[in-house]
Parts: structure tokens; C-alpha cells; sequence
């Protein structure tokens, strides 16, 4: 499966799990609902990825955690804030850039039209 197909499941849990909780609640509510929605779909779905920070060949102690990986290729990050900002955009960027992966999904469930939540990211693709 490709990242296009893997894209068009998750926007259907996305809606799903949209029209069921509606917006307001916490981002961890939303990750554990996407997790089941996804996995239900047959996809394969891991949640709170480690994702090490590599400077000059040296892996830092620190490092990040992708919300959702779905099917190794395609990172969710899940939003549920007043306003998305242009740092959110840059955070799944780097992500991407970091992992090599193709595809990010932004998604914020805090609106009042899930349509105008999600965002769709690409390195390359």
C-alpha cells in the first residue's frame, strides 16, 4: 500500500473519529481513538514512535515522539489547539526530513469543521 491509499484510510478515521468525539478534548483522547480506528482498518499503527535526534553522526540524548507512524511510511501528528501555528507546520517537516519518511498528516481537532484541520505534508512525494 502506498502512501496515497494509507493517506485516504486515515482521513476516513479522521472523520469518523471527529464525528463521534466532536472537538474540545484532550490530544491523547484523539491518539488512542485514531490508533483503534486505524487498527480496526486493518492498517498497522504504532503510537508514541521514539524518534532520536542524530547531530554530526552523534545520537543526542533527547530526541522526539511521533503521535501515530501508520504502516512504517505515513507520521500522524494530532493537534487539539485554539490555533495551528506555523511552528506546527515546521514540527512535521522535520519530522519528516528526520525520518526520511515521505508523508505526515497534521490534524487538529480542535474546529469547529474537520476539513479545515487536517493538513497534508510531503518531503518529496
Amino acid at each position: 500500500m502506498d502512501e496515497n491509499e494509507i493517506s485516504y484510510k486515515i482521513r476516513g478515521a479522521i472523520f469518523k473519529v471527529y464525528k463521534t468525539l466532536g472537538p474540545g478534548l484532550l490530544e491523547s483522547v484523539y491518539v488512542a481513538a485514531l490508533d483503534y480506528e486505524l487498527g480496526k482498518g486493518g492498517l498497522e499503527v504504532k503510537k508514541e514512535v521514539p524518534l532520536p535526534v542524530i547531530y554530526e553522526e552523534k545520537k543526542l540524548e533527547l530526541g522526539f515522539r511521533l503521535d501515530i507512524l501508520v504502516e512504517g511510511k505515513v507520521i500522524i501528528e494530532v493537534k487539539s489547539v485554539e490555533n495551528i501555528a506555523e511552528v506546527h507546520h515546521k514540527q512535521v517537516l522535520t519530522y519528516l526530513k528526520l525520518t526520511g519518511l515521505k508523508l505526515g498528516i497534521m490534524v487538529n481537532f480542535n474546529v469547529e469543521n474537520i476539513n479545515n484541520g487536517i493538513y497534508r505534508k510531503v518531503n518529496g512525494l
